[in-house]
């Protein structure tokens, strides 16, 4: 770390117009930010949001309270803004660019899909895994072109990550358990809102598919081959990339979190560019985020996904840039300081 640079910044958040630390979480996030960019006066530009959506085998096998159809659907009504993360993001000035990852379904060309194909859809890893190794390397090869791409092409600097999926909560669940090794049972929720009856049935459909496996649990790429889907896999090196390339990653609820463990497992250095926007409502978040340590912006009882979060949480990663860039100093306001 540029210790110069880091007590730099510390020194003008103190300066500010305010007694010292009274800004709280905001002073932090605008820390985190500046040191981000390695800058004093960072900036937020063309800010983003990519929604990675693809299906799963597993959802045929009754762990969802939709069917599969449903993640085509959403993926048309994401590109005619009728969804959440349109209305969060178009009220925050937010571009949102969906990655088909793996959908079941062939769409036309349109300008704010961007074609990441692998499959369609995982295979269901109830019986075998979800991806080959090649298609897994074909997720972050992709992943690492529509980051770069979307950084030449736009300068951005600041990428929310959101998904859609039927079934990628089962994926995710399985996911958390091997990575971290909490309890399975603690790590599955209901979706997209199961009830009691089709909650144990999805814990008993999740158990009997980790049974059938022996794999590596310190393997992360094993991980993501045996359980992931193609979104996830996609979005975990996204993110890497994403953070090597010097971009402030915001990192949306429990799904994304679990890319994110996918992408931290592999490269730790990633923490010091995430910023977790919201605490959601499904069961396995709340553990997940406490097991990597780290504090959400919001705790809204939201589960949406999408990256609706990251969109809801934006304006206070705003106000963090701005007080620091634009609020005025002790010194240049002329108004005095306390007492030494």
């Amino acid at each position: 770390m540029n210790h110069t640079l880091h007590d730099k910044i510390q020194h003008a958040i103190d300066f500010k117009t305010k007694p010292l630390g009274a800004l709280g979480r905001l002073e932090e996030i605008a820390l985190q930010i500046a040191l981000i960019q390695q800058s004093e006066t960072p900036q937020l530009i063309n800010p983003h949001i990519l929604v990675f959506a693809a299906d799963h085998g597993i959802a045929n096998s009754g762990v969802s309270a939709y069917p599969q159809e449903v993640t085509w659907q959403m993926v048309l009504n994401f590109l005619q803004g009728g969804a959440a993360i349109n209305v969060f993001a178009k009220q925050n000035n937010l571009e949102v660019k969906v990655i088909d990852a793996g959908v079941n379904k062939d769409f036309e060309k349109q300008e704010k899909l961007i074609d990441g194909k692998i499959d369609f859809g995982t295979k269901n890893f109830l019986t075998q895994p979800a991806m080959s190794l090649l298609q897994l390397q074909q997720c972050k090869k992709k992943a690492i072109e529509i980051v770069t791409e979307l950084i030449q092409n736009t300068k951005c600097n600041c990428i929310g990550f959101g998904e859609m999926g039927i079934g990628n909560t089962s994926s995710a669940s399985l996911m958390m358990h091997c990575l971290s090794l909490i309890n399975l049972e603690d790590c599955i929720g209901k979706g997209t809102g199961l009830n009691e009856e089709q909650l144990e049935n999805k814990k008993t459909i999740l158990s009997k598919a980790l049974s059938n496996h022996n794999i590596d649990y310190k393997n992360t790429d094993e991980v993501l081959q045996t359980f992931g889907g193609f979104e996830i896999a996609m979005m975990s090196q996204a993110m890497q990339h994403a953070a090597r390339s010097n971009c402030i990653v915001l990192v949306d609820g429990f799904i994304a979190t679990v890319a994110y463990l996918a992408a931290f497992k592999t490269d730790p250095k990633i923490a010091t560019s995430a910023i977790f926007c919201h605490q959601s409502e499904e069961k396995g978040h709340k553990l997940l985020l406490e097991y990597l340590q780290v504090k959400p912006l919001l705790n809204l009882g939201m589960r949406l996904g999408e990256g609706t979060g990251c969109a809801v949480a934006f304006p206070i990663v705003q106000a963090a840039v701005n007080f620091l860039t634009k609020m005025a100093s002790f010194e240049s306001a002329k108004v005095t300081n306390k007492a030494e």
